[in-house]
């Protein structure tokens, strides 16, 4: 193997729970964002955009659809002979078989891939946030602080920075003190989870804490790095930076592509965002169709209206519907007549003619308050949707459903339809 600088290990395995039936089948980072784009997009293209040409990407949950749209990394340019992507499942090894418990442990089962090209430095990347980011400017500040660890950091507003782990640094940067969800927090810079390390020194922590039960970097090796007294650093990102790990983060970070300025551009020819998308028809507008503020992927065929949505590739909206303010993915088929409001609506989801999704006033969901809530139907992958039901809000549907499942034609706000043997 040629000796490579800086590698990245992208920790892509997670499930996602907080997006309820949107990671049924898909892993986090593969669920759709932007029409065309899928979340582990942002890290990949950052990677090659700041100059990484190795990449290690560690699944473990539901890998299937992240591994096909990964393939040899060809949209990415990382399909190299030395380096290029190279996906990383859990695997049996001779003395024992077990899947990644912890983020640190994930690295650790993966310590002979990152040995194989001895890197001066590692960067750690989770693979579920929406951003764009320069790691070869983050690496520049790593070499002239002579950082051990460097830690990528996010102002927040001070009143919510008690949801994050929260770095206390001297005006050097250098970072003095932990807090992890802090009730009082004594500083607003928020770790993104993004981290380089010198290589001898996370190999080091790894292997010392191997055993350490469910072996994390923000509660284990950086505590222990800091403990030690290595020179751990923060770096301040002021660009736009967003966890997409909740149905309202999510369905918020998509709306926003949508304004007239948006604040996260994906049409600059700067930093473009590759991604992995089959040769697809064009589009086709019916003379029936209004469309106002909104993103139409490749193939789509329109003929009703669609105002404030983002609708992935091959989305078919049928004459007299209307969609207003949703999220609707790939191979999605909307009937006619049909009205949808504040959804989201994922893949090759079948809706038939003469329903209504996201009507009628708000209720608590019964399924789960916490996940789905912020005024939104839920509909997950491959499910149907009979002719004529009405769905209200902070709803969830999973599944092939049938007009017997809507008690009176309805699915009130709050409820929920998840089909025997799908899981939550």
């Amino acid at each position: 193997m040629v000796r490579k600088e800086m590698i990245a290990m992208l920790l892509a395995g997670g499930q996602g729970s907080r997006l309820g039936v949107l990671t049924s089948d898909v892993a986090k980072p593969a669920v759709a964002f932007g029409g065309k784009y899928r979340i582990i997009d942002f890290p990949l293209s950052n990677c090659i955009n700041s100059g990484i040409d190795t990449v290690g990407v560690l699944t473990q949950y539901q890998p299937l659809v992240l591994n096909s749209h990964i393939g040899i990394g060809i949209p990415w340019d990382l399909d190299r002979t030395n380096g290029g992507v190279t996906v990383l499942p859990p695997y049996e090894k001779s003395d024992n078989s077990e899947w990644y418990s912890g983020t640190a442990n994930a690295i650790y089962q993966n310590l002979r891939y990152m040995e194989s090209y001895d890197p001066e430095y590692v960067l750690i990347l989770s693979g579920d946030h929406i951003y764009k980011m320069d790691y070869e400017a983050m690496l520049d500040f790593h070499k002239q602080n002579n950082a051990d660890v460097t830690i990528a950091a996010f102002p927040v507003p001070m009143e919510e920075a008690s949801r994050f782990g929260v770095v206390v640094t001297d005006e050097d940067k250098q970072i003095t003190e932990f807090e992890e969800k802090p009730e009082h927090p004594k500083s607003n810079l928020a770790s993104m989870g993004i981290y380089i390390f010198s290589w001898p020194v996370l190999r080091e922590a790894l292997i010392t804490l191997k055993d350490q039960n469910n072996c994390d970097f923000g509660k284990h090796i950086i505590p222990y790095c800091h403990e030690k007294g290595q020179r751990i650093f923060a770096y301040e990102f002021n660009g736009y930076w967003k966890d997409v790990g909740t149905l309202g983060s999510y369905w918020e970070a998509n709306m926003e592509l949508i304004d007239l300025i948006p604040e996260f551009n994906l049409y600059e020819e700067f930093w473009k965002i590759y991604t992995n998308q089959p040769t697809i028809e064009p589009q086709y507008i019916a003379p029936t169709a209004n469309i106002s503020k909104a993103i139409i992927g490749a193939g789509d065929r329109i003929g009703g209206e669609v105002t404030g949505s983002v609708l992935g590739s091959t989305v078919r909206i049928c004459q007299g519907s209307v969609v207003r303010d949703s999220i609707i993915m790939s191979g999605a088929e909307v009937g006619e007549n049909c009205v949808i409001e504040k959804a989201i609506i994922a893949e090759n989801v079948k809706i038939g003619n003469n329903v209504k999704i996201g009507v009628g006033e708000e209720a608590e969901s019964k399924l789960n308050a916490s996940i789905y809530g912020y005024g939104l139907a839920v509909i997950g992958e491959g499910s149907v949707i009979p002719d004529g039901v009405t769905i209200g809000k902070n709803t969830a549907i999973r599944g092939v459903t049938e007009p017997e499942d809507y008690l009176g034609g309805e699915l009130e706000s709050g409820g929920y339809i998840i089909k025997a043997g799908d899981e939550l």
